[in-house]
């Protein structure tokens, strides 16, 4: 095992650089040591002595080392049904909405959900077990689920997780939507086909805003990340983000985020909940 000279300031300084550069996200003096840990085993893995040679590569192959840079740099923590008032909020108001509107002729019987920052697949998969929960089985659904991570995007895929993740999804839709595993599985589970298939995973930048070949949505998740971002960054992405609703369409952000001083057509409905306003595109 190759013996790794500790990061120096200098070296945190290039690195914390690259991330805003590439992904817009500012790392605090404070995560010297977290950088220096993440990285640590893939120094060793090529056999490098510096953290400084590791820069040299990661620049240096931007569709390979600097992917595998971005995965160890970010932070993935999420959870089944991760802040339930929003669930609560999607299941009472919004989809009873949807379905009068479409009873009455006034919309299509089609919902599309981007997830922007899906991490490990909890957060989409959350939304297909509750959408195919109280949808009537006519509607058409889609479900993006984006992230930096290409690492995260594998797992998510994959769509199985631990059985200690399982009270965090209600009695219900356990029965229903999650597949215990057996043999060598055992101690595990894995989302059911039927919701694994309305949602699709892509690799996405946020910070790039190259959003349009995306098409428009009716709901949008962007929740725990526009925190990491600087202020106007934060304002470029929330544009972008809005750019992609469709008429009278949703954006969530998280329990600590607020769009509250933003003058982008939104009003909000509940906390951490905007809507788009009529004629404000």
């Amino acid at each position: 095992m190759a013996d790794v000279r500790p990061l120096t300031g200098g070296e945190f300084s290039l690195f914390r650089e690259l991330v805003d550069k590439e992904i817009g996200i500012h790392l605090s003096p404070t995560k010297h040591a977290l950088v220096n840990a993440r990285l640590l085993s893939r120094v060793r893995e090529l056999g490098l002595g510096t953290f400084s040679e590791y820069y040299e590569r990661v620049v240096g192959s931007p569709e390979t080392e600097l992917i595998r840079f971005i995965n160890a740099i970010c932070t993935n923590e999420t959870r089944f049904f991760r802040e339930p008032a929003q669930f609560t909020f999607i299941a009472e108001t919004l989809l009873a909405r949807l379905r009068r509107e479409a009873e009455q002729g006034l919309r299509d019987k089609r919902l599309r959900v981007w997830s922007s920052a899906c991490s490990s697949g909890e957060e989409p998969y959350s939304l297909g077990m509750l959408l195919l929960d109280r949808l009537p089985t006519d509607w058409t659904i889609e479900i993006l689920a984006s992230d930096i991570s290409t690492k995260v995007l594998e797992r998510a895929a994959h769509a199985i997780y631990s059985m200690e993740r399982l009270d965090e999804i209600p009695l219900g839709m356990r029965q229903r939507f999650l597949l215990r595993g057996v043999g060598g599985q055992a101690g595990k589970f894995r989302i059911a086909q039927p919701v694994r298939s309305l949602v699709k995973f892509r690799r996405a930048n946020l910070s790039s805003g190259q959003f349009e070949q995306l098409g428009c949505f009716d709901l949008i998740l962007c929740r725990n990340v526009l925190m990491y971002f600087k202020s106007e960054l934060r304002r470029f992405v929330v544009r972008q983000l809005v750019r992609q609703l469709s008429a009278d369409g949703h954006l969530f952000v998280g329990h600590s985020e607020s769009l509250h001083d933003y003058d982008v057509g939104l009003r909000t409905v509940a906390p951490t909940i905007y809507r788009l306003q009529r004629g404000a595109r």
